[in-house]
C-alpha cells in the first residue's frame, strides 16, 4: 500500500502493524457538509496527524538536546514545531527529522521569523529567515547592532560613499505617511555597528540587483516558476527575500562567525534542492540513507512521473552571464 502522507510514513516506521489508510469521507457526506464542518473536520485530522508526528519527534529529543544551544531546550522547540506540521503533511520523515536537527543546531526556532521548514515536494527544507542570520550575527560577540530597512519612494534619504561613516548614508522614513502612500520599495539596505564601534560599510541592492541574484541563484524560484505553482519565498515575500539578499552580502565587507558560514551553505543547499547538513541519527540507517538521498526526490511532485533530468538542478554547473555577473554582483 502507498504511504502518501507523513502520518502513514511516521506510523509504518515505528510500529509492525500494517498501517491502514485513512477512510475516504463518502460523496454524499462531502456534498451534505457545511463549509464548517468541513474546515472543523480537516482541522481535526491536521491535529490528529500533528499530534502522530510530534510524539515520533520526541523520541530524538536527546538527539534535539545534543543538537540546541545550551539555552534553549528541546520540549519548547519541539513546541513550536508543531504549528508547522500540518503544512508538512506529505515529506519524508527522514528530511523532516533532518530539517529540524539543522534548524536546531543553529539555534532558530523555525516559527517564521527566524526561520521556516518547508515542503519542497515531499522533501522538508530548513530556510533561514533574515531575522535568523541577524541573530547569529549578534551571537559571534563581534557585532553590536545590525540595521536592514527597505527604502520607498517617498522616504528622504542620502547615499555618499566617499563620505565618512555616519555621515555617508541616512534614511528617514515617511512614518507619517499612511503605508499606501509611502509608494513602492526602491532599494533594501543593510549595515552594522561593531562591538569596537566601528561601522560597516553600507549595502545598498536595488530591485533590479534582487531580481539578478534571484534569476541567477535560486533553483527553488525557478522550480516554482517552471511547476507553475510560483510558491517560493521570491514569489510569496518578494521584499523579505529582497532585505535577506541585502544582509547576506554583508559578509563580504564584515567578519562573518564560522557559524554564520555555515549557515550560508546550507540555505545556499536547501535552496538548490540539495541535501543539508546531516544530524539525522546514526542509528536509524534507513532514515540517514534516505536522507544522503533527499537532493534526488528534491524535485518531484505529487505526481510520480513529473520528473525532471538531473543536471537541471545542479548547482556547481558554470553560471550563465546576467545583469547581476556583469556588474560583478555576488550574492
Amino acid at each position: 500500500m502507498a504511504l502518501t502522507s507523513l502520518k502513514d510514513r511516521v506510523r509504518a516506521a515505528t510500529t509492525e502493524k500494517p498501517v491502514k489508510s485513512v477512510p475516504v469521507r463518502p460523496a454524499e457526506v462531502v456534498k451534505d457538509a457545511t463549509a464548517e464542518e468541513l474546515h472543523a473536520a480537516e482541522r481535526r485530522e491536521g491535529g490528529e496527524a500533528a499530534d502522530t508526528v510530534l510524539a515520533w519527534l520526541e523520541q530524538y529529543a536527546d538527539d534535539f538536546t545534543q543538537a540546541l544551544p545550551s539555552h534553549m531546550d528541546a520540549g519548547s522547540f519541539l513546541a513550536a514545531v508543531r504549528s508547522a506540521l500540518p503544512g508538512l503533511a506529505y515529506c519524508t520523515p527522514a528530511s523532516l527529522l533532518q530539517s529540524l536537527l539543522t534548524c536546531a543546531r543553529f539555534g532558530l526556532v523555525p516559527d517564521g521569523r527566524h526561520a521556516v521548514i518547508k515542503a519542497e515536494g515531499k522533501i522538508a527544507t530548513f530556510i533561514p529567515m533574515y531575522h535568523g542570520y541577524v541573530e547569529l550575527m549578534y551571537r559571534s560577540g563581534r557585532v553590536g547592532s545590525v540595521h536592514v530597512g527597505l527604502i520607498h519612494e517617498k522616504d528622504e534619504w542620502s547615499f555618499e560613499p566617499t563620505a565618512p561613516a555616519p555621515l555617508d548614508f541616512t534614511h528617514r522614513p515617511a512614518v507619517h505617511l499612511p503605508k499606501a502612500e509611502r509608494g513602492q520599495a526602491i532599494l533594501a539596505y543593510a549595515f552594522c555597528w561593531m562591538e569596537s564601534g566601528a561601522r560597516s560599510q553600507v549595502v545598498m541592492l536595488s530591485r533590479e540587483d534582487a531580481e539578478d541574484i534571484r534569476d541567477e541563484y535560486s533553483s527553488a524560484y525557478r522550480r516554482a516558476q517552471e511547476s507553475g505553482k510560483q510558491d517560493s519565498f521570491w514569489h510569496t515575500d518578494f521584499l523579505a527575500m529582497w532585505a535577506k539578499s541585502a544582509l547576506r552580502r554583508l559578509h563580504k565587507v564584515v567578519p562573518m562567525s564560522a557559524e554564520l558560514v555555515a549557515l550560508a551553505k546550507v540555505d545556499d543547499a536547501g535552496d538548490a534542492g540539495q541535501v543539508q547538513v546531516i544530524h539525522a541519527p546514526t542509528d536509524e540507517p534507513q532514515l540517514v540513507a534516505e536522507a544522503d538521498e533527499a537532493h534526488e526526490r528534491a524535485e518531484e511532485s505529487q505526481d510520480p512521473q513529473e520528473t525532471r533530468p538531473r543536471i537541471a538542478r545542479q548547482r556547481w554547473q558554470p553560471k550563465r552571464t546576467t545583469r547581476a555577473a556583469r556588474k560583478g554582483i555576488r550574492r
